[in-house]
């Protein structure tokens, strides 16, 4: 199958310590609804990232360089970064 952009957001909470756990992913159909996913979430989780990345869905082949589309709260690597 040929590569395709998917659209995920992944929002994290409050684990032991200082860690964060990750939520369950949930995909979008396009970069706006994943952007206002993201969104309505910010203000209710420790963290939360919308991002594209090019994939071979049924080999699980993810781009390693995804695009961030929106970003709030503490973000495990590599989300943190700037």
């Amino acid at each position: 199958m040929a590569r395709e952009t998917v659209y995920i957001v992944q929002a994290y909470k409050a684990g032991r310590g200082k860690g964060l756990k990750a939520e369950q992913q949930v995909g979008c159909k396009d970069a706006e609804e994943a952007r206002r996913k993201a969104e309505r979430l910010a203000p209710i989780r420790e963290g939360v990232v919308a991002f594209a990345a090019s994939a071979d869905v049924e080999l699980g082949d993810y781009d390693e360089n995804p695009e961030i589309i929106f970003k709030a709260g503490r973000l495990p690597f590599p989300f943190d970064q700037a």
